[in-house]
């Protein structure tokens, strides 16, 4: 059996190593682009049974980036539903035979992590300016920038461990159980696997908005309503 830590090569481009991660992700990528691309040319006012779905699927998007940023969500719902969306296919990828989810790279979840680090600059920037962002390293008190500072590094490698933990040890465990026990047994643990693969997507996706919306400067965050006392 090949570990999964194993890198597959499947051809160069030059001196360029090409793994079959790698033309996972693009496939994947050229998928999700395609379908939405093909999606978006045929709305209706009156929406079709496909198109309802894709509502429902935007409407909830919308909903979790409201309920966990506290903001509108038309600057942010392109990232978090690519995001979720990428991560979704990428795990669920391992229902294709003899294909490893990219998301099982020590890689891919990297630079999804990175992404995540680089959007939380972006957003910061783009909401309150330079100076905003740099203010929400001050919070709440100027004494915890450098623990702040740290924490914007760390909490990126977090991510990205907790990710490839979760997606590698269910594809390692699923191709043991395969190698001993044969091709019926693990049905129930790959059942699993592709649950946790959703559960995994959408754990990212709300970390990406936590810490997106820590990089937002506090005066977009609004306060809690007060509660209405009884007349």
């Amino acid at each position: 059996m090949i570990s999964p830590l194993a890198s597959v090569t499947l051809f160069h481009v030059g001196p360029v190593l090409v793994s079959q991660a790698v033309v996972t992700t693009w496939v994947i990528m050229a998928v999700l682009t395609g379908g939405a691309i093909l999606v978006s040319r045929t709305l209706k006012a009156a929406p079709s049974k496909t198109q309802a779905l894709f509502e429902l699927i935007v409407d909830t998007v919308d909903s979790e980036i409201r309920n966990t940023m506290q903001v509108e969500p038309d600057p942010y719902r392109a990232f978090i539903g690519t995001l979720f969306a990428f991560i979704f296919v990428a795990n669920w990828s391992t229902l294709v035979p003899g294909v490893a989810p990219p998301t099982a790279r020590l890689e891919t979840d990297a630079a999804l992590a990175m992404l995540v680090f680089v959007a939380v600059i972006w957003f910061g920037i783009r909401a309150g300016g330079p100076g905003g962002y740099l203010s929400t390293f001050a919070s709440p008190s100027p004494l915890m920038i450098p623990l702040n500072l740290i924490e914007s590094v760390t909490r990126a490698f977090s991510m990205f461990v907790r990710l490839f933990g979760n997606v590698m040890s269910g594809v390692f465990v699923i191709g043991i159980v395969l190698s001993l026990a044969g091709l019926l047994v693990p049905i129930p643990l790959m059942a699993l696997d592709l649950l946790t693969g959703v559960v995994q997507a959408y754990i990212f996706a709300v970390l990406a908005m936590v810490f997106i919306s820590s990089g937002l400067p506090a005066k977009l965050i609004p306060k809690s309503p007060p509660e209405r006392t009884a007349p």
